[in-house]
């Protein structure tokens, strides 16, 4: 099956054809794990999941390589590690710093693993990687890319005139709509910092340029180097990383190894929103995937709400979208819980080719599931990761709630002539307190046990 993903540089959608099919490479810039992820955190984790099981499924599981690293140098995991030593924890600042970053990247794994997301096969540290930094560095001092200036270490984009190309703007475009830090050490406003000193408090690695540490960009480049090459095939994130980061990336790596591309194609998920705003703690709509998790939101419903929206549109969580994912894998499940998965269906596989298009994918999934091909629906709904074993575990075993229904329809009954609906709406207080979905049309009563279903909560109504 030929795959055609959207190069973020070309701006077009290409066939994809890996260096080497062999030994198909990509990579994708991880968190910063300085505390629990967000929402919007788990949408490029989902999004390259789904790639990185379509490039198995294509080349062979032992000819694929996925990276995603982890950020372990940042001032909000020292201030965390600060705050804790003078609560007074025991352990230097570096080994609180160290544990704060073991105790967040496990916390990341937990509610990635939850989602039904593959551990990549490589998860790097920043901290494990200075000593490539150094030499990247030192690299491009020596090319004339880079200087040294007041204990810092400066890319100099000058030097670079593809610059601006993966983000398609120019450098005084760049200049004028962002954040730009005005330093006197600067040749030029857009030089990046690629070192920069660290106080004694504070982690730092003995350098030429003196103690310190890196800056951001420079992680990525050499992180990536170390375990893929020099060139590898496909470079992800979210579009809020286009510039600066990735951008500074393809600079730093392309001149430090002149004639490469550094990446062949770039991806970029977009961003998310809640309720049709943007997530926000000032609105009230910020959440962790831990929150919704504790919630009793499963992860598999989250997983199937992420993967209805293409990759490359805003992707707008609601209640809504909730209800009507734990509605539809609640059916799929009970369909496929003793069918043995087929073939994955051609239609699915190709929709996911098609540049990630996961929502048509669901779409073949919804008319499989219509058509009652129960083998066809889990193999292909498995293959994006949904009806797996791992993520069941959230469907309660059927609860038999015919008594409840008759008595509920019978207090139906009874308000419709004597219009006194007090019982019926007590009734359904207490079904829905007990976990219980209630559902009244003119063709009866249905109840459905939820996710929190709690049998011990349901109680006669006086």
């Amino acid at each position: 099956m030929t795959i055609r993903l959207t190069n973020s540089k070309t701006r077009e959608k290409e066939v994809f054809a890996p260096i080497d099919p062999e030994n198909v490479r990509m990579y994708v810039c991880g968190p910063t794990v300085y505390d629990r992820a967000h929402l919007g955190n788990a949408r490029p984790v989902l999004v390259f999941d789904v790639l990185y099981r379509l490039l198995r499924e294509t080349y062979g599981a032992d000819h694929v390589t996925y990276v995603r690293n982890f950020t372990d140098v940042d001032d909000r995991i020292n201030e965390t590690a600060r705050k804790r030593k003078e609560a007074g924890a025991e352990g230097t600042l570096e080994q609180l710093i160290a544990e704060r970053s073991d105790e967040t990247i496990a916390w990341y794994h937990e509610d990635m693993d939850a989602l039904g997301a593959m551990r990549p096969d490589h998860e790097p540290r920043a901290t494990a990687y200075i000593g490539e930094m150094i030499a990247m560095i030192e690299k491009l001092i020596e090319q004339g890319h880079a200087y040294a200036a007041e204990g810092h270490a400066l890319f100099s984009v000058d030097s670079y005139k593809e610059y601006g190309a993966l983000s398609g703007r120019s450098v005084d475009d760049m200049i004028a709509g962002a954040r730009v830090e005005v330093a006197p050490y600067k040749k030029n406003p857009m030089d990046f910092v690629l070192w920069k000193p660290s106080s004694d408090d504070l982690p730092g690695w003995d350098s030429p340029w003196g103690r310190g540490r890196p800056g951001w960009h420079i992680e990525c480049s050499a992180m990536s180097e170390a375990l893929l090459g020099v060139e590898f095939d496909i470079h992800g994130g979210g579009n809020d990383l286009m510039f600066p980061h990735h951008e500074n990336e393809i600079a730093q790596s392309c001149c430090v190894n002149p004639g490469t591309d550094f990446a062949k194609t770039w991806l970029h998920n977009e961003m998310l929103q809640v309720e049709g705003k943007k997530m926000s703690k000032s609105l009230g709509n910020f959440f962790t995937v831990h929150d919704l998790l504790e919630q009793g939101v499963p992860g598999e419903v989250i997983r199937f709400v992420m993967l209805s929206t293409h990759y490359r549109k805003p992707m707008d969580w609601t209640e809504k979208k909730r209800a009507e994912a734990e509605a539809t894998l609640r059916k799929w499940r009970a369909m496929t819980a003793d069918v043995a998965a087929g073939a994955i269906p051609e239609d699915v596989i190709a929709a996911v080719s098609d540049d990630l298009n996961t929502a048509g994918a669901l779409t073949v999934l919804h008319r499989l599931a219509s058509d009652g091909d129960a083998a066809g629906l889990k193999a292909g709904a498995q293959f994006i990761g949904l009806l797996t074993d791992e993520l069941g575990g959230w469907i309660a075993p059927a609860a038999d709630l015919s008594a409840w229904e008759n008595k509920l329809a019978t207090a139906r009954e009874t308000a419709m002539q004597t219009k006194d609906f007090s019982k019926v709406d007590a009734f359904k207080t207490m079904l829905l307190d007990a976990g219980v979905e209630v559902r009244m049309s003119k063709a009866g009563v249905e109840l459905i046990a939820g996710a929190g279903f709690d049998a011990a909560k349901l109680v006669d109504v006086d």
